[in-house]
């Protein structure tokens, strides 16, 4: 990577601070069923909190490698970011004081917030962004989700100890909503000099709490950083957090964190299951927060780059032979509201069309006839040339649900009237990746989680078809059409908010006509948590619950 040196520019001023009253603790306050905004009484300060994830226990605590929500749940307490969204759901700095970008888009100047340190003592600075940026656009870093929203980046300047010079290859109007995500989180530049495999152990950041120790397959220890001091005063409480630390344990099984938070061995569980959610909503002991990701919605990926899906007929067939709408009535306690876009419904510029995802089958029947998909076998299932129709489906574990297992048992069910055979292969998260890197798939649930509509981008531009160096890659349907390329790159650069509007409802129509991907609901983000916990409810812009302002009450 080459470094320019500082020029003049004509600048830009970038969107202010909105008023202190909106701004939060790094984070956008997401709505509870219990509104629990401020609990009554006063905080008390002590008391450490255990948390239960379901999520599969990240391979490393820094988010910067690979890139992962579970990684972005645990980073989320003690790391801290340059940007993030304020109540309003607009984009605002935080460690970060301002940005400006040239007219031409090219050249984008981060002014960093002067006197903040990270845990280890080093001191906070545009050399120690750049540090950052680095490290994950460094193909030895092996990231993923921060190497892909960093993609822009050619070369990078610190002019002074609080300006950073960024010039990019070509404009983004999505960056300053990339730096609001964990995986973007600024780390010590000290603690980045060390080897790979300790800072993954331990990754140090600014944040209210920094890691102890890390037990594998148990816990991470997380304990109070005293000396927090709340980039925005105004964001919060003065002062360090209340408590005095956070046990972060990994219990895979949904049923057995749902007992140990109605015994009070915990206090929060994630991943909670549909019929927990409505169990607890019966009594008042446990509290429900509710807090969709950004970026896209919770989907089945349509693999196009081989039969049967490379044939559109044969995809807006399976579209319209699973019953989608019934399992998730019966299925998710009116937890999870049906999706038709391909993103996330927090999106402002999401578009919907739900007139072509209906239940049909006799049309599904009609589609694979003139697909040739004419004849049935013994079984039932449609065969040409003598083969099956046969969709292979590995499933994460760890990243769907019990309750969202259960739904694609019933489209299997649902399908197999029209003659598809969905073969469901329940497999670990190693084993998911390697199925999708083998291209052993021809249908996918993979979640991704980015902050603003350019993770269409990273979903459906033929670019995405190129693994990133972790060896993932996200266009899993693997589109390769450049009429939505170019949608793409003009909805990406554009400074026009109304024409980006316009362009990326144009790609949406276009994901959505091609039937490349059978939307399904906002991806699930339940967190369930103990009464005794108080003023839960904050969260960071990737919807990621933060603990700054809780406490335990006696």
């Amino acid at each position: 990577m080459t470094f320019a040196h500082p020029q003049a520019h004509k600048l830009i001023p970038a969107a202010t601070v909105l008023a202190a009253a909106l701004i939060l603790s790094g984070c956008t306050s997401a709505k509870t069923s219990n509104d629990p905004s401020k609990d009554a009484g006063a905080p008390v300060t002590g008391g450490t909190l255990v948390y239960a994830s379901g999520d599969a226990e990240p391979s490393c605590l820094d988010p910067h490698v690979g890139g992962n929500y579970p990684q972005a749940l645990v980073a989320s307490q003690y790391l801290e970011t340059l940007y993030t969204k304020d109540a309003d759901g607009k984009i605002i700095p935080w460690l970060a004081q301002d940005s400006t970008v040239t007219e031409d888009g090219l050249t984008r100047i981060v002014k960093i917030r002067d006197g903040i340190k990270f845990t280890d003592g080093t001191a906070l600075d545009a050399e120690a962004v750049k540090v950052n940026f680095e490290h994950l656009l460094n193909p030895e870093t092996a990231s993923s989700t921060g190497y892909l929203a960093l993609g822009k980046i050619s070369s990078m300047t610190a002019v002074d100890a609080t300006t950073l010079e960024i010039k990019l290859s070509s404009p983004d109007n999505s960056l300053l909503e990339s730096f609001s995500m964990p995986w973007v989180a600024i780390e010590s530049p000290t603690a980045l000099k060390r080897s790979k495999a300790e800072n993954c152990e331990s990754p140090v950041g600014t944040g209210p709490f920094k890691v102890e120790s890390w037990k594998k397959q148990d816990a991470v220890n997380l304990v109070r950083n005293a000396d927090y001091a709340l980039p925005v005063p105004e964001a919060g409480h003065a002062g360090p957090a209340y408590l005095d630390g956070i046990t972060w344990r990994f219990i895979p099984e949904a049923a057995t964190r749902f007992a140990a938070l109605q015994a009070g061995q915990v206090q929060v569980i994630d991943n909670a299951q549909p019929d927990a959610i409505a169990a607890a909503s019966k009594g008042a002991s446990i509290k429900h927060l509710d807090a969709p990701r950004p970026g896209a919605a919770n989907r089945i990926e349509l693999n196009s780059s081989k039969a049967p899906f490379n044939d559109e007929k044969v995809r807006e067939a399976f579209v319209h032979s699973v019953n989608v709408d019934a399992g998730i009535e019966s299925l998710f306690f009116g937890t999870a509201s049906r999706s038709y876009s391909p993103l996330s419904s927090v999106e402002p510029l999401a578009f919907s069309e739900k007139s072509l995802f209906s239940y049909d089958p006799a049309k599904a029947g009609e589609l694979l006839d003139a697909a040739g998909w004419k004849d049935r076998d013994s079984a039932g299932y449609r065969i040409k040339d003598g083969n099956r129709l046969t969709l292979a489906f590995p499933v994460s574990t760890s990243q769907s649900i019990p309750a969202e297992q259960s739904l694609f048992e019933q489209m299997q069910a649902t399908a197999k009237e029209s003659g598809f055979e969905i073969k469901i292969k329940l497999l670990d998260i190693s084993s998911w990746y390697g199925d999708l890197a083998k291209n052993d798939y021809n249908l996918v649930s993979a979640p991704y989680t980015k902050v603003g509509p350019s993770v269409l981008s990273i979903l459906f531009h033929s670019k995405s078809t190129i693994p990133a160096p972790s060896g993932y890659f996200a266009n899993l349907s693997q589109v390769k059409d450049p009429t939505l390329d170019e949608l793409l790159d003009s909805a990406g650069t554009t400074k026009d908010p109304a024409q980006r509007k316009e362009l990326y409802t144009e790609a949406q129509k276009m994901v959505l006509e091609g039937y490349y991907l059978l939307p399904l609901y906002d991806q699930q983000n339940h967190f369930l948590y103990s009464e005794k916990l108080k003023d839960v409810g904050t969260t960071t812009a990737v919807a990621s619950p933060t603990f700054f302002d809780s406490w335990l009450a006696n």
